[in-house]
């Protein structure tokens, strides 16, 4: 049986059912290709800008502005941009600047949500439409043959919608349980590299040199 076949044999359900398939196609691949750049490049970003704030802060910000495009780049330039900051207002800047990339980190979660619970209910109330349709069609009295392999007929491709509704969710739920974890991975790595940039500013400041970009 082929998928146009199949869609047709769905019911009405088959089209909302299509519409959240692409919706999440394209957001998964959206984010797929957001968290290949960051796998890609925030590791040796965060140790090159590490290295050269020991040297030279202003050759770190322009290591960062050259990939602002990282959420990790646009958190350390909050705080290195400040102007003679104090060790808790650099701190500060830190985590507010990453508290306002939290919701860049776990974009679309709420769309993928509710793909994973519409898609199933959809393709329940399409098998619903079908088991009615079936046995609005079955006469009192005419409970063999011809109009039994009939109704038989009628719910197997009812049970059609079901099926896609769980293969929808199914799908989406894989791939927004791995961004899940991808977000709680990421949100301790920034943890971590902005205890490391602070410790750096602090020892700096206690040296007499507090002005970051100096």
């Amino acid at each position: 049986m082929s998928i146009a076949n199949l869609f047709a044999l769905g019911g009405v359900v088959m089209f909302p059912l299509l519409g959240l398939s692409i919706l999440a196609m394209a957001l998964i691949l959206e984010r797929v290709l957001f968290w290949l750049q960051v796998a890609r490049k925030q590791d040796k970003v965060v140790r090159d800008v590490l290295a050269l704030y020991r040297r030279s802060p202003k050759a770190a910000i322009q290591k960062l502005e050259q990939n602002v495009n990282l959420p990790i780049a646009r958190i350390f330039l909050a705080a290195l941009e400040l102007e003679q900051p104090t060790p808790d207002e650099f701190r500060l800047a830190l985590e507010s600047s990453a508290q306002a990339e939290l919701p860049l980190l776990k974009r679309f979660n709420t769309v993928f949500e509710t793909v994973i619970s519409v898609s199933p209910l959809l393709g329940l109330l399409g098998t619903v439409l079908g088991l009615i349709n079936s046995f609005a069609s079955l006469k009192i009295g005419d409970l063999g043959g011809t109009a039994s392999a009939n109704v038989s007929a009628g719910i197997s491709e009812a049970l059609i919608s079901t099926a896609s509704g769980l293969v929808v969710a199914i799908s989406t739920l894989l791939f927004a349980n791995t961004f899940r974890g991808l977000y709680l991975r990421q949100t301790a790595l920034i943890q971590e590299y902005g205890g490391q940039l602070e410790l750096i500013y602090r020892r700096r400041y206690e040296r007499g040199v507090p002005y970051a970009s100096s």
